[in-house]
């Protein structure tokens, strides 16, 4: 597969050395600065265009990797729907349901296949957990819940498009929680009603939150809790608590810690210690989720099946953040009818 890059800062760094690793070449990018573009083809010997519309027409790229700020996901969605070429986003989808629904329509109408970078769907922990509650191991699901208590620094948050609305969406949710939104629905299913609160620039002077709670009903019965910071010094491992009436299960940063499960039977839970987070540095985290999400788009393009984390599953993980948000803002419960 040949891969096209547009965005070359940090998060592509991770793409590339995940696509290299998988035997995948990284052929084109591209960015708005010219010297970080440079840069980047220096290290992975790809070859640099100036326009993003030069990058998607161009004859030596299959897919085309969008690593931008949430704001610019549509436009090369709709050339790439021109020239047949697939399209992978890092998450979040965009910074609303409106234009991630256009994403979606774009894509089905010309055939191509579009998805959302979510890989901790991917994660040893999170595919047992799958299997597991899927099999009744943990009896039915009471309560799912994630907390995201994270901490960036004032020196993350100076540029003043960082935690804006209209460049990233928002803030703690959908840049940092949005991974632990998008599991939970993978694992427990939809969200049929909740209710949250935010604190708006509680530490950072940013316009969109870095403190904020929900209070969730899923369509299940179950009930639950995502928490999402970028304000808790010195930053914590996320955390994710499913608790059924058989036992419970948490999985901290990529790794199940805890498997409490009465008279259990089965495949051994993995049980790890050493976790990998972002708590405090964006970069600390695996490569071997990436590898295995770029695997799967690989053949489900080569089959013509959906992959794991197909647009409609970014737009569900979208449409969950944005309906905290608009609870926040009107104070009031938000009914997503799932």
């Amino acid at each position: 597969m040949r891969v096209g890059l547009i965005g070359t800062g940090a998060i592509s760094y991770k793409h590339a050395q995940a696509y290299k690793n998988i035997g995948w070449e990284v052929t084109v990018c591209n960015d708005i600065s010219e010297k970080a573009g440079e840069k980047f083809c220096a290290q992975f010997g790809c070859e640099f265009v100036k326009t993003y519309q030069e990058l998607c027409r161009h004859p030596k790229v299959d897919l085309v990797d969008v690593c931008t700020f949430p704001d610019f996901r549509l436009q090369p969605i709709e050339i790439c729907a021109e020239t047949k070429k697939h399209v992978q986003v890092q998450k979040p989808m965009s910074t609303n349901i409106e234009t991630a629904r256009k994403m979606l329509d774009i894509a089905h109408k010309a055939g191509i296949t579009l998805s959302v970078v979510s890989q901790h769907r991917f994660d040893d922990s999170v595919q047992f957990l799958k299997k597991a509650i899927a099999a009744g191991r943990l009896g039915k699901i009471l309560q799912a819940d994630a907390y995201v208590k994270w901490y960036r620094s004032d020196e993350y948050y100076s540029r003043p498009i960082k935690g804006s609305w209209a460049t990233e969406g928002g803030g703690a949710l959908i840049n940092q929680g949005i991974h632990q939104a998008d599991v939970l629905l993978y694992l427990i299913g939809p969200v049929k009603e909740l209710f949250a609160y935010w604190q708006l620039a509680a530490l950072h002077k940013i316009e969109s939150e870095d403190v904020v709670c929900s209070v969730m009903k899923y369509a299940n019965g179950a009930t639950g809790v995502i928490q999402a910071s970028t304000s808790f010094w010195p930053g914590y491992t996320e955390r994710m608590e499913i608790h059924g009436t058989k036992g419970s299960a948490i999985i901290s940063g990529d790794r199940l810690t805890t498997w409490d499960v009465q008279d259990d039977s089965g495949e051994p839970a993995p049980i790890a210690t050493n976790v990998a987070s972002g708590a405090s540095d964006p970069m600390a985290i695996s490569l071997t989720p990436f590898e295995r999400q770029f695997t799967d788009l690989g053949e489900a393009i080569r089959t013509g099946r959906k992959p794991l984390i197909a647009g409609e599953e970014g737009y569900r993980a979208l449409e969950l953040v944005t309906s905290v948000y608009r609870s926040c803002r009107e104070g009031k419960k938000v009914d997503l009818g799932g």
